[in-house]
């Protein structure tokens, strides 16, 4: 989708630059990066450093920042919503009203960014800086202590001290349990099936009618 996109408006000033927050590195991320063939820049971010600094708690998140280094839309997922939990656990398959409304929201967005690339700051998905800083969440304790004991979790794992970074995990787990990033990335170390498997679905289902995705909060229609 990136790449396509950036074959398009690469030539109007667009830029995507992707992010992959795997604790596995190098060898979780480059196949993936490989796969989608991209001529963009596409960083590892093992230490998941960029989520902490732009409060990006879960994947596929996206923020849009202007040739000024502005921020114009702080992160929010990148044309993703709640329609993925209808998914089968076993094969995948999604009922075809979900598909549609996952399409939808996703043709939405990328036509929000398509305009903003093309009009700049008249584009109405365009928001103050009063607004950008409305929606974003500032640093908390508890969150700055959960990045702390993710990266000594992570740390511990590289070393091989698995027993030792588990308490540091399940800490950082327990500590900011909005952020999905760190709960996949903590289960991917523990367990590498455990990132999209039962225990994440379990976690999923718990969520009961709290969203998975914060909603796109998108421009009113004319």
């Amino acid at each position: 989708m990136w790449q396509a996109l950036y074959a398009e408006l690469g030539p109007k000033g667009f830029l995507p630059i992707a992010v992959a927050f795997d604790s596995r590195g190098v060898e979780a991320s480059l196949p993936w990066i490989e796969a989608a063939k991209a001529e963009y820049p596409c960083l590892i971010d093992r230490q998941h450093l960029v989520a902490d600094l732009y409060d990006m708690p879960n994947v596929p998140i996206a923020a849009w920042i202007d040739e000024d280094g502005r921020i114009v839309r702080p992160p929010e997922p990148a044309g993703s919503n709640d329609a993925f939990r209808t998914m089968d656990h076993t094969t995948g398959a999604m009922p075809k009203e979900s598909l549609d409304e996952l399409r939808n929201t996703r043709r939405t967005y990328l036509d929000g960014l398509r305009d903003w690339v093309s009009r700049g700051a008249e584009s109405p998905w365009v928001l103050s800086p009063a607004d950008v800083l409305a929606r974003m969440q500032g640093p908390t304790d508890e969150r700055a202590l959960a990045a702390a004991n993710f990266r000594m979790g992570e740390h511990l794992y590289e070393l091989g001290l698995e027993d030792a970074a588990k308490p540091y995990l399940a800490d950082a787990r327990r500590l900011n349990p909005d952020s999905w990033a760190i709960r996949r990335q903590s289960w991917n170390l523990e367990h590498p099936l455990k990132a999209g498997g039962p225990e994440f679905w379990a976690a999923v289902d718990a969520l009961r009618e709290k969203k998975y995705y914060a909603p796109i909060v998108m421009p009113e229609r004319s």
